[in-house]
């Protein structure tokens, strides 16, 4: 795994990384519940590889990818988180690294994941960002490589988090999506049409991948009914009025 030190800011985290920034709101707990969902799911199908994806563009994966991997990493397991999005990327800004070198660097010159990823500010969690743009993605992230990538580096790390990009608009998610243990799907609250979802679904399942859970992002707890429900959490656990007990 790589040494050096990282680039990151720890005083500063970026704002999007709630369970950093915010790590007792309602959208941090949210995100601990998923953690603790996919273990349970993965009792008798163990899920050390997932794909992060969203139908469409803006629903929020790249962010639902890095704040899954936090909580998990805070948890204690060791944490791989792939910019898989070979048209797009933008974990490395998120968490301020360097992408002269990352997944297409491995992939081409044959090096193992954790030889090339970066670790974080964040104790047990490394980014391998997407390294330069190739003229393929979608070849790369399907190919022989990358399946034999991502085993190899379920011995280096607990969980491997594939952030990639829109399904609907592009073959690299399905493709990654068969060769991942299972799928969290990110649907941001009022944009993704209900046709749109079953297609999605329908593109999973045909290569046969495991949908683990669905993130629905960007829900207004006021003005989809959760707010109550919260602030009676909020209060049985002292933290009224946004000042939690530790």
């Amino acid at each position: 795994m790589a040494t050096h030190e990282s680039r990151g800011h720890p005083h500063h985290p970026d704002p999007v990384l709630i369970t950093l920034t915010e790590p007792k709101s309602a959208a941090s707990e949210a995100f601990r519940t998923l953690r603790t969902n996919i273990q349970f799911a993965g009792l008798d199908q163990p899920c050390r590889t997932i794909l992060v994806t969203s139908a469409g563009p803006e629903e929020g994966k790249t962010t639902s990818a890095a704040n899954f991997g936090v909580v998990a990493a805070q948890a204690g397991s060791r944490v791989c988180v792939v910019d898989s999005d070979l048209r797009r990327p933008t974990l490395h800004r998120l968490f301020k690294l360097s992408n002269t070198r990352g997944l297409t660097t491995a992939l081409v010159e044959g090096l193992s994941f954790a030889e090339v990823a970066q670790p974080t500010t964040v104790p047990n969690l490394s980014i391998l960002t997407s390294g330069p743009l190739p003229p393929n993605p979608a070849e790369l992230v399907g190919s022989h490589r990358m399946r034999e990538g991502l085993q190899a580096a379920t011995e280096s790390f607990d969980l491997v988090l594939c952030d990639s990009p829109p399904l609907m608009a592009l073959g690299d998610a399905s493709a990654l999506a068969a060769q991942c243990d299972g799928v969290v799907f990110v649907i941001r609250a009022g944009k993704t049409p209900n046709d749109i979802l079953r297609r999605v679904v329908d593109q999973i399942e045909s290569v046969k991948g495991r949908i683990l859970g669905v993130v629905l992002n960007r829900v207004d707890p006021r003005r989809d009914g959760y707010y109550y429900y919260y602030r009676a959490y909020q209060r049985y656990y002292g933290a009224d009025e946004g000042n939690a007990k530790r």
